[in-house]
């Protein structure tokens, strides 16, 4: 039997009925983090845009990407694209700290999120792509 991911990405279905499919498939703690840190996304960020990239990532963007969240056996990942850019007064940040770009979160199985820091994290994660839009005077990259 296929996965329900094999499935979705044959059909090119909606990127969120594929993070959707992601989130049962998973049946587990994964799924039920995976669905609340959506749901947190999309509380920070109500026009928030859902993808699907790189063959089975979830990707949250507005104008640029904010996040992607990656399930592993051990952790979900919430990986911030321009996150070495942020400020990070809670210390969310827990892995990918040596680069000079992104910045992720580890999340394993019973750990609690403090939910209103990352909320803001996620908003300034917005608010710094929007700045680097307003600087290109509104014009995003253009897609390849």
């Amino acid at each position: 039997m296929k996965k329900a991911t094999e499935t979705m990405a044959k059909t090119a279905a909606p990127a969120s009925d594929r993070i959707d499919a992601r989130i049962t498939e998973l049946n587990d703690w994964r799924g039920e983090m995976l669905a609340r840190l959506r749901a947190l996304i999309k509380e920070a960020d109500p026009e928030v845009v859902e993808e699907w990239k790189w063959r089975g990532v979830p990707v949250w963007e507005h104008a640029g990407i904010i996040c992607t969240g990656e399930t592993y056996k051990a952790v979900v990942k919430m990986t911030f694209a321009k996150g070495a850019s942020l400020k990070d007064p809670a210390g969310l940040f827990n892995s990918s700290l040596d680069g000079n770009t992104r910045r992720a979160i580890d999340i394993h199985e019973g750990q609690k999120i403090d939910e209103d820091a990352l909320k803001a994290l996620i908003q300034a994660a917005v608010d710094s792509n929007l700045s680097v839009q307003a600087e290109r005077g509104g014009r995003s990259r253009k897609k390849i």
